[in-house]
């Protein structure tokens, strides 16, 4: 992803969400392998064919790389200075508290379809395959927007987005119902998942390309922490009130909440009150 923000200034967050189409599709091909694979060859083989396929895309992706900026001589591994930048640590800590309760729904959607509502393991898997498939329309579509009115105008309102929808999930008893939440909640994520590289960018004062692998490099690590954490969180929280899924959706909800108000103060930090303001 830091590759190829070095490439692209007018048009990086487009480029950047066209890059991420890759998660989406593995988000797809995966599952569909599991799938297929499990009942037949059993876990290690379903296990390691799936590691036979990221070890052939990694080669051919690894030998194509060229890098367009020469890497710096010398540098630290981080670059502790960009958290006194208050935009940059604003948006970090907004990054953490969006992906924290982000992939709940899509670790848990299947196991809230076959034990609350008793749908069949095949329809399961049918939600999480709409719900990630929606990546392919909104990685692409709000990405190219950003270009022109901005990554953090676009980002900010489908964080809320993503949180009314955890609490909307309180109310869904009908697969019906829950298709609908997996079409609007896998949009919104999708566009979460996109954008938020391409923002990056923008937080740094110097806006030194030179560093952009670095301070994104800083800003993964923030991410990974609350991505590792939010889901077996959420597995816990559900555990601990009998299998009931209210009170996940109501952390989940507020975590997205708490984010989105922070990468709202990170746009106000960066630009002030001024609401027509491309950042």
């Amino acid at each position: 992803m830091a590759l190829v923000s070095t490439y692209f200034v007018k048009r990086r967050a487009f480029a950047l969400g066209f890059t991420a189409l890759g998660s989406c599709t593995g988000g797809v091909i995966f599952p569909v392998i599991v799938q297929q694979c499990l009942p037949s060859l059993g876990f290690p083989w379903t296990i390691r064919i799936i590691g036979f396929i990221m070890l052939l895309m990694n080669a051919i992706t690894i030998g194509l790389y060229r890098t367009r900026l020469p890497p710096r001589k010398s540098g630290p591994l981080v670059d502790w200075a960009s958290f006194t930048e208050l935009p940059y640590a604003l948006y970090c800590a907004g990054a953490f508290f969006s992906f924290w309760g982000l992939y709940f729904a899509f670790f848990y959607i299947g196991s809230y379809a076959r034990n609350v509502l008793g749908a069949s393991y095949q329809q399961s898997i049918n939600l999480l395959l709409v719900q990630v498939c929606m990546g392919f329309i909104f990685r692409l579509l709000p990405t190219y927007y950003a270009d022109k009115v901005g990554g953090l105008n676009v980002l900010i309102p489908f964080a809320f987005v993503c949180g009314i929808m955890m609490f909307v999930w309180i109310r869904i008893n009908s697969i019906v119902t829950l298709y609908i939440f997996a079409v609007i909640y896998g949009s919104g994520s999708a566009v979460i998942q996109a954008l938020w590289p391409a923002v990056i960018g923008s937080m740094s004062q110097e806006r030194d390309l030179k560093k952009s692998g670095v301070r994104m490099g800083m800003a993964f690590t923030v991410v990974s922490i609350s991505s590792f954490t939010g889901p077996p969180l959420a597995g816990a929280i559900i555990q601990s009130h009998n299998g009931n899924y209210t009170y996940a959706n109501v952390w989940a909800g507020l975590s997205f909440f708490v984010g989105g108000f922070l990468l709202l103060a990170t746009r106000v930090s960066l630009v002030g009150w001024d609401w027509k303001a491309k950042v």
